[in-house]
C-alpha cells in the first residue's frame, strides 16, 4: 500500500484581510439602510455579513487546517472548513426569511427612502466588493477560495441592486423597487446558499468529486501494464481541494508491483489530480470472488456491478 499526505498551503491571510474590509462595509451599509430606511441596503448588508461569517470560517478553517494528522485525527484538521461551510449556510436560512417577510410587508405598505444616501453607499459597496474580489483572486487559488469569490460576484450584484434601487426612486419616487430588489437579493441569498449545501453535504456523505468520474478512472487504472483488473475503487474529498482514492488492483506478477505502483500515481497525479493514493496489490488467483467484490473493471472491458 502508498499514502500520500499533501502538504496544505494556508490562505488564511487573505481571507483575514478580504474578512475585515467586508465587516467593515458591511456595518457602514447596515448604519446606512437604517438611516436611509432602504431594504434592498439592509439586504446586500445581511448578504455581505454572511460572506463576512463565510470569509472568517474559511480563515479559522484555514488556520486549523495546518495542524497535523494525530492519533486522534488520523487525516488532520482539513475538513473543519466543510463543517463551518455547513454551519454558515444553515445560518443563512432565518436571514433569507426574515429579509423575505420584512420586503412583503414593506409591498404592502410602502416607506420612505433617502435614495441619494442610497446611491452613494451602495456605489462605495460595488468599490469595496471588488477589491475583495481582487484580494482573494490574488491571495488564494484553491477550490474554497473560487467559491467565496462566487459570494463576492453575488455581493458585487446585490450592490448595483441597491443602487438602481436608489437611483429610480431619486427620479422617480417609486417605492416598490425597493421591496422588490430585496426580494431579488433573498432568491439569489437562498441560490447561493442552497448551492453551498448541495457541495458540502456531497463532501461529508464521501461522494465521488463532481470534477472526477469513477468509472473513467478505473478503466484508466485498468489500462495499466501488467494489472488485470481493479475493484473497490473509491475516491472521495476530505475537503474539495484533498482528494482521496483506494482501490484493489489484481496484476499479474507481484513482483511487477513497485512499477505499477509508480506509474499509477503518477497517472492519478497528472491525469486527475489527486495526490493521496492508496493502493492494495493482490496477485492473481488471490481477489475475492467476483460476487463479493464492490466494482470490477477488468482490463480493456466495462465495469461490472
Amino acid at each position: 500500500m502508498a499514502g500520500h499526505h499533501p502538504h496544505r498551503a494556508s490562505h488564511a491571510p487573505a481571507f483575514a484581510t478580504a474578512l475585515g474590509i467586508t465587516l467593515l462595509y458591511a456595518a457602514v451599509e447596515l448604519a446606512g439602510g437604517i438611516w436611509s430606511q432602504s431594504l434592498a441596503l439592509l439586504g446586500d448588508a445581511g448578504h455581505m455579513f454572511s460572506d463576512a461569517l463565510a470569509l472568517g470560517l474559511a480563515a479559522g478553517a484555514a488556520w486549523i487546517a495546518r495542524r497535523p494528522a494525530g492519533e486522534r485525527h488520523s487525516y488532520g484538521w482539513a475538513r473543519a472548513e466543510v463543517l463551518g461551510a455547513l454551519l454558515n449556510g444553515l445560518l443563512m436560512f432565518p436571514i433569507v426569511v426574515l429579509l423575505v417577510v420584512e420586503a412583503v410587508q414593506r409591498l404592502m405598505a410602502p416607506r420612505p427612502v433617502l435614495a441619494a444616501g442610497v446611491v452613494v453607499i451602495a456605489f462605495f459597496g460595488l468599490v469595496v466588493n471588488g477589491l475583495v474580489a481582487y484580494i482573494l483572486t490574488r491571495g488564494a487559488h484553491n477550490l474554497n477560495a473560487r467559491a467565496a469569490l462566487v459570494h463576492v460576484i453575488g455581493d458585487l450584484a446585490s450592490s448595483l441592486a441597491a443602487l438602481l434601487a436608489g437611483a429610480v426612486i431619486y427620479a422617480t419616487g417609486w417605492l416598490l423597487i425597493d421591496p422588490i430588489l430585496s426580494i431579488v437579493i433573498a432568491i439569489l441569498i437562498l441560490a447561493t446558499t442552497l448551492r453551498l449545501l448541495r457541495d458540502t453535504l456531497h463532501v461529508l456523505m464521501e461522494g465521488v468529486p463532481a470534477a472526477l468520474g469513477l468509472s473513467e478512472i478505473g478503466n484508466a487504472l485498468a489500462a495499466i501494464p501488467g494489472v488485470i483488473a481493479v475493484h473497490d475503487l473509491h475516491i472521495w474529498g476530505i475537503t474539495p481541494e484533498s482528494i482521496s482514492l483506494s482501490a484493489h488492483m489484481e496484476i499479474e506478477k507481484l513482483e511487477d508491483w513497485p512499477g505499477i505502483l509508480a506509474r499509477s500515481r503518477r497517472m492519478l497525479h497528472d491525469r486527475f489530480g489527486i495526490e493521496h493514493v492508496t493502493l492494495q496489490p493482490e496477485a492473481l488467483g488471490t481477489a475475492l470472488p467476483r460476487k463479493a467484490v464492490i466494482q470490477l473493471w477488468p482490463r480493456g472491458r466495462r465495469p461490472h456491478r
